[in-house]
């Protein structure tokens, strides 16, 4: 009997043995970090600095050590089908959740250059909105073990909780134009507030269209070089019925012109015809004055006081974003304040990427992933245009033309894009010095890989 019970249990430990070996090697794979361009690098910064967590026991709590310290990260940016928030527009979700798809697929792909990963984190809002089920779905049915996480819930839930700790007012909510049409955050807000028993939300959307753009340096947007306006131009101006620049409101946006920040095309008597943003500062004065007027027309009174940065781009701004909010705040015109009834004094703006690493790390220690094995480098890839496709179609910039990106069809199963490193080619010098002044941990680790 003894001896039946001794095998046994030598049985029990061996398969035991067996099934922590298996863990191991998943414990001590990267966790993948997406986005539609470099945006995402807001919410891996957050990951490499947060201290939120006793490491020992899991519990809320700051320790003194990061609570990532022992992981690595994998860096997926899709700049070559980027910007994603204007598939919606051009009625191209379909073909917008296969690029999503194909990057998941990249992310689960082990190679001489790459390994797989045991977490995914969509840094992107409109992924999230338009694929995270689909993609949660999808990879259960496939047979894959890997959590995905998205990063609106994080950012409703930081707006929320501000609300009730400092007052009920408007949430507005400032992301990319197919973040806005998925409406993704209205129905996440609404569901939590519901849950957590608030009265009715007030909540402004506003579309920014042509700011994660520019800040990710797209030639359809934004070129450093320009000196005069050009027809291939899609942002803000005088002449875009969609989104039209109101000249009676120029005081308002008080757009910066130094340089070639603005940009007209001017009649033989030099008067402007058309005037084009060319800064990404232009791009939020335009859409903040934007939001504000919508709250005027929808008589919304209930003043603006939490605005959720819902583009992981716009964390680049924020400081931009707060003192565009004040000028709009203590803006005159009639010597009367015109936007005074709509904003408060002090707007809170939620980056939802502190709460997304908040999230990550939970989501970690209940898998069972946290590593504990040595871990490796961090890797950053960027995708690039397939030049080897004959109909490819290029800007000057060596990008894809604004035409061909959005004129492609779904299911059509060709490879669009290459997926290759970080270098300095494909992201620009302007944008590392970006990097290196606001994300200063992820700009340590992405120069470690060159």
């Amino acid at each position: 009997m003894k001896s039946r019970f001794l095998i046994f249990t030598l049985l029990l430990c061996g398969l035991y043995a067996s099934a922590q070996q298996a863990i191991a090697p998943k414990k001590a794979l990267p966790i993948g970090v997406f986005d539609s361009g470099t945006g995402g690098l807001t919410i891996l910064e957050a990951m490499l600095s947060l201290d939120a967590f006793n490491n020992t026991t899991g519990l809320p709590g700051a320790d003194g050590k990061l609570d990532f310290s022992t992981e690595y990260f994998q860096y997926l940016a899709d700049q070559a089908n980027m910007p994603y928030g204007n598939y919606a527009a051009e009625n191209k979700t379909d073909l917008l959740k296969e690029h999503i798809f194909k990057n998941m697929a990249f992310f689960l792909e082990k190679n001489k250059s790459k390994s797989d990963v045991k977490m995914i984190v969509l840094a992107c809002n409109t992924a999230t909105a338009y694929a995270l089920e689909d993609i949660r779905t999808k990879l259960a049915s496939e047979g894959y073990n890997v959590p995905v996480l998205g990063v609106i819930d994080a950012g409703a839930k930081a707006a929320l909780a501000y609300q009730q700790e400092y007052g009920s007012g408007t949430i507005g909510v400032f992301a990319t134009a197919g973040t806005v049409a998925s409406n993704g955050y209205p129905r996440t807000l609404k569901a939590m507030a519901k849950v957590k028993g608030l009265p009715e939300l007030s909540i402004i959307s506003q579309g920014g269209a042509g700011l994660a753009e520019s800040i990710d340096r797209d030639w359809s947007y934004y070129v450093d070089t320009l000196t005069k306006a050009r027809n291939e131009y899609k942002g803000p101006s005088l002449k875009n019925s969609i989104y039209k620049i109101d000249s009676l409101l120029l005081a308002a946006y008080n757009f910066d012109k130094a340089g070639n920040k603005l940009l007209c095309e001017y009649d033989g008597k030099g008067s402007c015809l058309d005037m084009q943003l060319n800064d990404p500062s232009n791009y939020v004065r335009y859409h903040l004055v934007s939001l504000l007027e919508n709250m005027r027309q929808q008589k919304i009174t209930k003043p603006m006081n939490t605005l959720i940065l819902g583009c992981t781009h716009y964390p680049y701004m924020k400081d931009t974003i707060a003192k565009v909010l004040t000028e709009l705040y203590n803006y005159k015109t009639d010597n009367e304040y015109r936007y005074r009834a709509y904003i408060s004094e002090h707007v809170k703006l939620i980056d939802p990427a502190v709460e997304t690493a908040k999230e990550a790390f939970v989501a970690l220690r209940a898998k069972q992933l946290t590593n504990t094995l040595p871990k490796q480098k961090n890797t950053f890839f960027i995708t690039i245009p397939n030049t080897s496709l004959s109909e490819v179609q290029l800007q000057p910039d060596g990008w894809f033309t604004y035409a061909y990106k959005y004129g492609r069809v779904a299911g059509t199963h060709k490879t669009y894009v290459n997926y290759v490193p970080f270098d300095h080619k494909n992201i620009s010098d302007a944008s590392y010095s970006r990097f290196k002044q606001v994300l200063p941990n992820a700009y340590k680790e992405i120069v470690k890989t060159f």
